[in-house]
């Protein structure tokens, strides 16, 4: 029997099998954000033709859809092509961190570090993956670097706990995703959706003062219930589900290696290194007039800082440094020329992810100029506000509006800034304070990103599970990420109506209701 006859074999006939067989049967995903495309250039050659539209009900701006395929569609189509690429924000971030990723893999640092931590947890995989789940929650701090990190890591630890590499990959892609909006610290993510959500409500109360803290609370105790559930689908439905896939064996670390005293060595001044690059960061950092510190403001965790801006890079150092320090004493590096030729096989390993990158980035450009995204907002948003439904099946709603959008849109900023223009003087309106609203945006937004395939890491991970599992497809990946999804829905769903019961702020400073 073949491995693809195996694999049918084992899927079964349960619900997650149905959406896998589906799944697999759609194109290759570069092939279906080329089929998206077309579709986005037909509808907005059909909407525009008929002059659809909708009113902006916060600015009064009537938006109408525009024709992409008439005259000045097609030429700005054409000449707009290679800029679309060069500026979809996840390229650049995704490409130089996998420098610092490859390097660790390639030298081997990655391995013996993870056997290191399984050896320490003395056979209990619960307390390594209790970890693993928890800092996955926390790596959305670090941006998008976390989906790129997260992922290889956990296939990487999966595979020296003899599962499956696959599962582990899905484990830190999902946890990070699916707590986008949940972390311990203030992000970059918290100071956008404060600014448009201040912004937003002075169209109301031309008084208010947001906080990037005003979902702290929320988000905080967030963190623990997401870790949680991350855990209990990994352990009971995702990797029980993969380990019996055919063809995995091979990439499962047999058994526990003893390490050779170079690779001790290797491993000593491996940490060194991180040792001298992190107090290199605190210098930078910690005094008053430290250079990575806003030049104004001498803010570290704000958009405008150096530390901030920077952050990608200097997470990508993290990696590259103690990656060299290892390879070169452990003996995985010769010269300076194995050390290029790792960074070019890192090149090489993502190319299938550039490629596809490419044809997401006209898709995702051709929905923002055609306007249908946000006539599709606005006329969501109308639905809303016509439900007759009591408010909290309204706040619920939007939540899930929210989560709808985010399959389409990937970027969580353009929808918020539209979609607070609305929402914020809406709910208002009904007594709610803005931070309930950015909350509902924040968990529909996150809940949803685990399966949401117009987001260019979704084609990453999927190009990563390609790598131990050449049939694992379009369809593999959705049904055995839906469950995250669905549980960090009903996580964050359940958590948010506790909050509404009991009207508990949302952050400090601030009351649930108006």
């Amino acid at each position: 029997m073949s491995k693809k006859e195996t694999n049918e074999q084992v899927l079964g006939k349960g619900f997650y099998a149905k959406i896998e067989r589906a799944g697999n049967k759609i194109p290759n995903p570069m092939v279906l954000f080329v089929w998206f495309a077309v579709i986005i250039l037909v509808a907005s050659f059909i909407c525009g033709t008929l002059g659809v539209s909708a009113t902006n009900p916060a600015t009064g701006e009537v938006v109408t859809a525009v024709n992409l395929l008439s005259k000045d569609g097609i030429i700005k189509i054409f000449t707009s092509m290679v800029s679309n690429f060069q500026t979809l924000s996840v390229l650049g971030p995704v490409l130089v961190c996998m420098f610092g990723v490859s390097i660790c893999e390639k030298s081997g640092l990655f391995h013996v570090v993870l056997q290191k931590l399984v050896q320490g947890a003395h056979g209990s995989d619960l307390l390594v993956l209790l970890v693993f789940t928890f800092i996955g929650v926390l790596a959305d701090a670090a941006g998008g670097v976390g989906y790129v990190i997260m992922p290889v890591l956990g296939a990487g630890l999966f595979s020296t706990m003899h599962k499956s590499p696959i599962a582990g990959a899905l484990c830190g892609y999902a946890t990070v995703s699916g707590a986008f909006s949940a972390n311990l610290l203030l992000t970059n993510m918290d100071i956008v959706n404060c600014n448009f959500t201040t912004t937003a409500a002075q169209t109301i109360d031309p008084n208010f003062s947001g906080s990037p803290a005003m979902t702290y609370y929320f988000s905080a105790f967030a963190v623990f219930t997401l870790t949680l559930g991350s855990l209990f689908v990994t352990m009971k439905i995702v990797e029980p589900r993969l380990r019996i896939r055919a063809g995995l064996e091979k990439n499962i670390a047999s058994q526990i290696e003893v390490l050779t005293p170079q690779q001790n060595r290797g491993l000593r001044n491996a940490a060194i290194a991180v040792l001298c690059y992190i107090a290199f960061i605190l210098i930078m950092v910690v005094p008053a007039n430290g250079w990575f510190r806003d030049a104004e403001t001498g803010g570290i965790v704000i958009a405008s800082s150096p530390f901030i801006s920077s952050l990608p890079f200097l997470i990508t150092l993290l990696f590259f440094i103690p990656g060299v320090a290892y390879g070169f004493t452990a003996g995985a590096f010769k010269k300076s020329d194995d050390l290029v030729n790792a960074l070019g096989d890192a090149v090489g390993d993502m190319g299938p992810f550039v490629a596809l990158c490419f044809v997401m980035a006209q898709f995702l450009k051709y929905f923002d100029w055609s306007k249908l995204s946000t006539i599709l907002a606005i006329k969501g948003a109308e639905l809303l506000s016509n439900s007759g439904l009591s408010n909290l099946a309204i706040l619920i709603l939007f939540i899930f509006l929210c989560g709808f959008l985010n399959i389409f849109v990937g970027s969580a900023s353009a929808k918020y800034g539209l979609m607070s223009a609305v929402f914020v003087p809406m709910f208002m309106l009904l007594n709610f304070h803005p931070s309930v609203t950015q909350m509902c945006f924040r968990i529909g937004d996150a809940a949803s990103d685990p399966i949401c395939p117009s987001y260019a890491y979704f084609g990453m991970l999927l190009t990563l599970c390609r790598k131990y599992d050449d049939d694992f497809g379009f369809g593999s990946l959705i049904s055995n990420m839906l469950p995250y999804s669905a549980t960090f829905f009903a996580i964050y769903i359940a958590q948010f109506i506790v909050w509404y019961i009991f009207k508990i702020p949302m952050g400090p400073g601030v009351t649930f209701m108006m």
